[in-house]
């Protein structure tokens, strides 16, 4: 594929910023230090309730302090297995991507400093979810039985990085809405999500752009199936990202009326659906993506409304929280 100079220059400023601004999760994390230490029984771990699907929920809110804790400790540590395991496979695309590119391009530099730092965001992950001592699943079974083939997605490009985006944009949007809330979170925490949510900024200006070079290059043809694959693969890797396993209930015994309205059949959780997915709605409209039949899809999956005005604008949701 020919790049054009405004391609290059992205990709050379998106490659040195990884050389200049870039994090190591044992250096930059005091893992050790009394500050950094896990207590089970913090209050800070209990769920947003502006935030998490669950922790808006009714059943959660009237559950005792101590096991709101409980149920909100196993939670973050099952999200931070979850962004783990999505990240491996982005990994493992990635480098079947970047192994068919010719000598001189400047996308394979790019792609490996992104996998470099994938590989940190797993470690990182890891730590953590080791040391809140919670034995946290992941995705759900048949999801993580299947995940080992999703990278095969790196051979339809397009498809790949629209499953990218489907995978970062959600987590993204929840972690800054977790830091914008201003809220005492366990300190461990929070540097996780400033670390990833730095790094993520190159990862999903990347993506948009790889998407915009691709799709304007599509036939009509492939343009209007790549406008209605966006949208579902949009709502099914962010119901596999940010939907809890079965694991959660068995384990705390939540109701499962209480777990299919949290994700994601009542008003307020599928409002929080909808915000996700502000920036890649208006990046379908610039790539001219939202024709009649997508929108009709995005509406059918749950998953439409206003586009972002620019990326990482805040919600209206976390707006009034503030």
């Amino acid at each position: 594929m020919i790049i054009d100079q405004e391609y290059r220059d992205l990709l050379r400023t998106l490659s040195e910023g990884s050389v200049a601004r870039r994090f190591d999760p044992y250096l930059d994390i005091d893992w050790d230090s009394p500050e950094f230490q896990i207590d089970p029984k913090d209050p800070r771990w209990i769920l947003p309730d502006d935030v998490d699907p669950l922790g808006a929920h009714p059943w959660y809110q009237a559950q005792p302090e101590e096991r709101k804790i409980a149920i909100g400790l196993w939670r973050v540590a099952n999200i931070q297995k979850v962004g783990l395991q999505f990240e491996s496979v982005l990994i493992r695309g990635m480098m079947q991507y970047a192994m068919r590119m010719p000598n001189q391009s400047p996308e394979f530099r790019y792609c490996l400093h992104e996998m470099t730092e994938e590989c940190n965001h797993i470690q990182m992950f890891q730590e953590l979810v080791n040391r809140t001592g919670v034995d946290a699943p992941g995705m759900r079974a048949d999801y993580r039985a299947t995940s080992h083939f999703w990278h095969l997605a790196a051979y339809a490009p397009i498809l790949f990085f629209i499953g990218i985006l489907a995978g970062e944009e959600p987590i993204d949007h929840f972690q800054k809405d977790v830091i914008r809330r201003g809220d005492d979170r366990p300190p461990a925490l929070l540097r996780t999500m400033q670390i990833h949510i730095a790094e993520e900024a190159r990862h999903i200006s990347f993506a948009h752009r790889f998407l915009t070079e691709r799709v304007k290059r599509q036939s009509r043809a492939g343009r209007a199936v790549t406008s209605l694959a966006y949208p579902i693969v949009m709502r099914w890797l962010a119901g596999a990202i940010m939907a809890p396993p079965r694991d959660m209930a068995k384990e705390f015994d939540i109701p499962r009326q209480v777990m299919r309205e949290a994700f994601w059949r009542n008003p307020k959780s599928r409002e929080l659906m909808r915000n996700y997915f502000g920036d890649v709605r208006m990046l379908a409209e610039e790539l001219g993506l939202m024709n009649p039949a997508a929108r009709k899809v995005w509406k059918a999956l749950g998953i439409d409304g206003d586009v972002s005005r620019y990326r990482g604008e805040p919600h209206r949701v976390a707006q009034r929280a503030s």
